[in-house]
């Protein structure tokens, strides 16, 4: 019975491979799985160590996701009008159910993803991620740091409240003074001759549409990248980003004839220090 389901078309549609009980197998399993895809297929083990990574990648992706689930939640009980929208807030905190958890949950999650992203982006820098050939995954993080900043920046301004008013008019004059495009940053942020609805409105379609897009976007091209070019090693390792690891020669199981292809982190699949 058992070895009929396993034989069966549904089954291998679905398993595609064996057991992966050889580095080929597990290579292709990684390969063909969608969830496990998003790994590379070989990575090292001193780059999986918590003390290495800090997860800070993933926790700062895991808040994202947060603040999205949580963002949508509050868009059904938030009206961007400088008349309703510092009582719409007080309303959430008091009057809708799990109103008052979930704003302070969006709210710490936003402090939190500054403070992640921030932290990922030293541990990439101290350890030297950021060389060959990462340095355009390290663009896209300092991109993503800058957008995480102005994403916060801008939902700072939805609870239109004293601190948020006066907090936004400091912030809109600093960009003011900015040279070339200071002036025209600062009139497209306000949205008028001085800050009140035409500007809320405009930081909410940011807040909720723009920057949280194009953060998706930047974040699958990030992980993309990550897979596509393998987990860097630590720096006193000799898979270390920037060293000259990688290998033009073709990588053999043993039998003459016959050649493995290379792993996409450019790591030997027989032999090194791999998972």
């Amino acid at each position: 019975m058992t070895q009929k389901l396993v034989e069966s078309q549904v089954w291998r549609s679905l398993f595609r491979h064996g057991y992966p009980d050889t580095p080929l197998n597990q290579s292709l399993v990684m390969m063909g799985n969608v969830f496990l895809h998003l790994h590379p297929v070989k990575v090292s083990r001193q780059a999986m160590k918590i003390t290495y990574t800090w997860c800070m990648g993933g926790i700062s992706f895991f808040l994202f996701l947060l603040l999205t689930i949580t963002g949508v939640f509050l868009m059904f009980f938030y009206v961007p009008d400088t008349n309703q929208a510092y009582v719409n807030v007080q309303q959430l905190n008091t009057l809708v159910s799990f109103g008052y958890l979930t704003r302070n949950m969006h709210r710490w999650a936003a402090h939190l993803m500054v403070v992640s992203v921030t932290l990922h982006m030293i541990r990439v820098f101290y350890h030297g991620a950021y060389k060959p050939p990462r340095e355009f995954n390290w663009v896209i993080g300092v991109l993503l740091f800058i957008i995480t900043l102005f994403l916060s920046f801008t939902g700072y301004l939805l609870p239109w409240d004293q601190t948020a008013y006066w907090a936004t008019v400091v912030g809109i004059n600093l960009n003011g003074t900015a040279p070339f495009l200071g002036p025209f940053l600062a009139d497209f942020l306000r949205g008028g001759g001085e800050i009140g609805t035409e500007t809320l409105a405009r930081f909410y379609s940011m807040h909720m549409l723009l920057i949280p897009g194009l953060i998706f976007a930047l974040i699958g091209l990030h992980l993309y990248l990550v897979i596509r070019l393998g987990v860097s090693s630590p720096p006193w390792s000799r898979e270390a980003a920037g060293s000259d690891y990688d290998s033009d020669e073709p990588v053999t199981n043993g039998r003459s004839g016959l050649t493995q292809p290379a792993a996409r982190s450019g790591w030997r699949r027989n032999g090194g220090d791999e998972v």
